[in-house]
């Protein structure tokens, strides 16, 4: 088994919903076991979880875009993992990032630009989203990767949109494909 771990904060269910999608993707590959490791409102993991993570193949970061940048619960996360950072724990593992913002830029880039980083100095190998966008007047927001997200998968819930109305069928389509996109690497990287 190819073990996938997605870790992510949400604020307000839009970036769950979200992550849910990816962890949906990455399931529906053959022989890949995935879990949901949700950050809680204080930027903490449950009991034993950050710990668990030296066991997983690949580690796919998600929050939403707040004020340019990930959530402080997430950055709470990543202060921590300075821990595995010195004994290299998480050097080689696969990884990747989603994010989620209420305006249609809102900065996005500059999150998974921070996801990035984060896994160059774990030593990770990062993984793409290997889609084109949906950028023609016949394309829209029902499109895959109708944001044009390269280095990891962006949605767009609008400030007054609940989880059940945003992210929408794209964005999430989007994060389903980009999971077993991860998925699949995972995979053929752990052979």
């Amino acid at each position: 088994m190819t073990k996938i771990a997605i870790v992510y904060f949400s604020g307000y269910g839009h970036t769950q919903k979200q992550a849910e999608a990816v962890h949906a993707g990455a399931s529906s590959v053959e022989g890949a076991d995935v879990k949901l490791f949700r950050i809680n409102e204080e930027g903490d993991l449950g009991e034993g979880e950050f710990e668990a993570l030296a066991g997983y193949d690949a580690i796919i970061y998600g929050s939403p875009t707040y004020m340019g940048g990930p959530a402080w619960q997430f950055k709470k996360f990543a202060d921590a993992t300075s821990k595995p950072w010195f004994t290299q724990e998480w050097k080689d593992k696969i990884a990747g990032g989603f994010t989620n913002s209420a305006s249609v830029n809102g900065d996005k880039k500059a999150t998974l630009d921070y996801f990035f980083t984060l896994s160059q100095q774990h030593g990770q190998v990062w993984v793409g989203t290997g889609l084109l966008p949906a950028n023609t007047k016949a394309h829209g927001p029902d499109d895959v990767n109708w944001t044009g997200g390269f280095s990891g998968a962006m949605a767009i819930s609008p400030s007054d949109a609940s989880p059940e109305e945003a992210p929408g069928k794209g964005d999430l389509e989007t994060a389903r494909q980009y999971g077993v996109r991860v998925a699949e690497a995972a995979k053929r990287w752990a052979q």
